[in-house]
């Protein structure tokens, strides 16, 4: 039996009864994908990913891959290389990808409504299978040379890494020391070492591409400190000929010199990789992608795609996390109800006991809530792709996609990877620290979706700083006046209107949030008369509470949206087993505004009394 339940059921609610996704399916960029297409996709990947691709899911994990530092290989678990290989067969991946590159461009919501059930079933396929999304960035940005080289990747399978981490350069990528110096043929000679790299080694593929930062050397006006010092480059592991793909025979100068050995996905390789060591073979050679210094705004396209499908893959663990306690909870009898205290008694079930229903409640509630912020946030990629056909401006769509980033990734991580430790797993009881059930793989797994791809607080920091401080608020702006609008709506003849209240609160408690930060940031500037430098510390220290506030007011205003949508279909008179998903939509819906909402009281009460205590403690104190 499969270790992985989806939500099918609830995906579609998303895309097709609460976001509308059938109005711009079979029409402009996307006239290929009708409705009906759209749900052939989901229905076939949901099997494909709980028969095939969840198959070697433990085995992967109990036999992950070996390295060989010799020879710098690695060989993959066997069932692990077949279920990758039924996900490039089946070729699933062909979405996400235009048609010039033999793709079919489908709406991002779908793309990443498909990715859910892949990054549920076996998170190290999507990751392996990275290549596509990757090569279509290099074709963007790419020369004609560059686009024949993501052609080629594409064509052949190619794996694709994304290369930015050094030793000394985690968040602060332009730490980073590894150089790049030009070739007299144009071509330049990469030398470092990078550190923490997913994919960079496997025998899934005849080459992998890694797409490095590099800092150039010798060029007058590029090359200096920092990130905007960064530019792009592409460095294939094996030579091949850039006309026809065929591999030279001539192994390139990018070698892995170290696979880690980690807490959970270990099916996915993690690796340092050595550029240009002569101890270790010739010069490391590639190319400079676009033929300008760019690199770290081309390397933030793959980031954003990255972070998206971190955010997708907790969201993902989230879900079949609950829905595998749910499953247990229905089926493990110990002790009696409450109401009943006799010694005989007849035993129940677990879900007649109010915490076990609690826990449950709560996980529903995030999982469904997360999985409605993942889909929102691609109806505004959707929208940006619809603009772009058509020639007109998608520049807020751009922007409100980017401040629901660090939410879908930051937030969605950090809810799914506390939750399926303190109530999913603690649902099994002691069976669920065994593996005899997934949880214990899903408490390990998920636990990297809070660290790659940044860390937590630098997403609270983009959050603030980029998203909302350098936009002025505008993305902000437009969010708040919907949930506003939302508030004094009065449908559902005044059903959910104490949950409405509930949310009109947790607004006003944001926004009081976001104004105390900004009174603080003004009053940083030591130019200005009573301006203190040390005043950003204290916006810093609300900047990861910033993340789970702003969460936790859009989760609850679009699971009460659902619950809208869902009372409708009620009222329409829904029967059996729509009738009860149309219940649980509003009984979650109304949970987290009765449960989760009012804690942003006291967070508000927290943001706005924020000191320098925390910074002026000696650092022998702690």
């Amino acid at each position: 039996m499969s270790h992985y339940k989806s939500n099918l059921r609830d995906v579609e609610f998303n895309l097709f009864e609460l976001f509308d996704r059938q109005s711009i399916l079979g029409t402009g960029p996307f006239d290929e994908v009708d409705l009906d297409t759209a749900k052939s996709i989901l229905s076939e990947v949901e099997r494909l990913s709980r028969e095939d691709l969840a198959a070697s899911f433990v085995d992967a994990d109990r036999n992950p891959p070996v390295f060989d530092p010799a020879t710098h290989t690695l060989t993959q678990n066997p069932a692990f290389k077949e279920s990758y290989q039924k996900w490039i067969d089946a070729e699933w991946w062909r979405l996400q990808l235009p048609t010039e590159l033999g793709g079919q461009t489908a709406p991002s919501s779908l793309m990443w409504a498909m990715g859910e059930f892949v990054l549920g079933a076996n998170p190290a396929i999507w990751m392996y299978g990275a290549g596509p999304g990757f090569s279509r960035i290099v074709w963007e940005n790419g020369t004609e040379r560059d686009k024949k080289i993501a052609q080629i990747m594409i064509d052949r399978h190619w794996l694709t890494t994304m290369v930015l981490t050094e030793p000394d350069a985690g968040s602060d990528v332009g730490a980073g020391r590894t150089k790049a110096f030009q070739n007299e043929d144009g071509t330049w000679r990469i030398e470092g070492v990078k550190r923490f790299i997913t994919s960079a080694v496997s025998d899934l593929g005849e080459n992998t591409m890694h797409l490095v930062l590099a800092r150039p050397v010798g060029i007058e006006g590029v090359g200096g400190p920092g990130t905007k010092g960064l530019s792009l480059f592409l460095v294939p592991e094996h030579h091949f000929d850039v006309e026809t793909g065929e591999l030279t025979g001539e192994r390139n100068g990018a070698y892995v010199t170290n696979v880690e050995k980690k807490m959970g996905i270990k099916a996915s390789a993690t690796c340092e990789v050595t550029f240009g060591d002569p101890q270790l073979g010739g010069p490391a050679t590639g190319w400079l992608l676009g033929e300008v210094h760019d690199g770290i705004n081309q390397m933030f396209r793959v980031i954003e795609n990255a972070r998206m499908m971190v955010g997708a893959k907790a969201i993902a663990t989230l879900s079949t996390g609950y829905l595998n306690a749910l499953e247990y909870a229905k089926e493990r009898v110990q002790g009696a109800d409450m109401t009943n205290p006799a010694k005989t008694a007849p035993r129940v079930t677990i879900t007649h006991h109010p915490d076990v229903r609690r826990s449950l409640l709560t996980q529903k509630a995030y999982a469904e809530g997360l999985r409605s912020l993942m889909i929102y946030a691609a109806t505004f990629q959707d929208e940006v792709m619809v603009k772009q056909a058509s020639g007109e401006d998608g520049s807020l769509a751009a922007s409100i996609n980017d401040l629901l980033l660090p939410l879908v990734k930051g937030y969605g991580s950090e809810r799914s990877w506390v939750l399926l430790g303190t109530e999913s797993l603690q649902t099994f009881g002691g069976s669920g620290f065994l593996q005899e059930y997934p949880l214990e793989q899903y408490v390990r797994d998920a636990k990297i979706d809070t660290l790659y791809e940044g860390t937590t607080a630098i997403q609270g920091q983009d959050l603030f700083f980029r998203k909302i401080v350098k936009d002025q608020g505008r993305a902000l702006g437009w969010l708040s006046e919907q949930i506003k609008s939302f508030i004094d709506n009065e449908a559902g003849n005044g059903r959910l209107k104490v949950e409405r209240d509930l949310l009109a609160t947790a607004l006003d408690d944001t926004t009081a949030i976001i104004t105390a930060m900004f009174t603080d940031l003004m009053a940083s500037n030591p130019a200005d008369e009573n301006g203190d430098a040390r005043n950003v510390y204290k916006v810093a220290l609300n900047t990861t509470r910033l993340v789970y506030v702003l969460g936790d007011l859009v989760v609850g205003w679009l699971l009460l949206r659902g619950a809208e949508v869902a009372q409708g279909q009620l009222d329409g008179g829904a029967t059996g087993a729509d009738k009860s998903f149309y219940e649980g939509k509003v009984a979650a819906a109304s949970f987290f505004a009765k449960t989760v909402l009012p804690r942003l009281t006291s967070e508000r009460a927290m943001a706005e009394a924020v000191d320098l205590d925390v910074m002026e403690l000696d650092e022998a104190a702690f």
